[in-house]
């Protein structure tokens, strides 16, 4: 790889997952495409005859999504930064955005975890 490349990469590293999501919709705007359709190929291939069976191994990393906030929009604004460790400006931004996956890649038991406690404050929420 270039140099150039190298240098994106490690950028891209350092991202947090709010920031590497506003750049996958800040290149899909600029550049008209859409993230969806590049993988689309991929998760074709993987389905093929003859690809090794994956859908049968158990899950074991879960996203949290955030459906709806509900009536108490500040209580759930509270537990995303909690959750997330996002200062208010984020998170709210992520609140407001919602249906917004909240925690992502996450153990079965911090998922449950962060369900109930986005439940308890009024939040629709689903574990994907």
């Amino acid at each position: 790889m270039s140099a150039t490349v190298d240098k994106i990469i490690e950028d891209l590293k350092g991202l947090t997952l709010l920031e590497a999501a506003e750049l996958v919709k800040a290149i899909e705007e600029t550049f008209e495409v859409s993230a969806a359709a590049a993988a689309a190929p991929v998760m074709v291939a993987a389905g093929a005859p003859g690809a090794p069976a994956e859908a049968a191994e158990e899950k074991t990393e879960f996203d949290v999504v955030l459906e709806d906030v509900g009536g108490e929009k500040i209580k759930v604004l509270k537990a995303v930064r909690e959750l997330t460790g996002l200062g208010l400006k984020d998170a709210k931004g992520v609140v407001e955005s919602a249906p917004k996956a909240i925690k992502e890649g996450v153990s079965k038991d911090e998922a449950e975890e962060a369900k109930k406690k986005l439940e308890e404050v009024g939040a629709k929420v689903s574990i994907k």
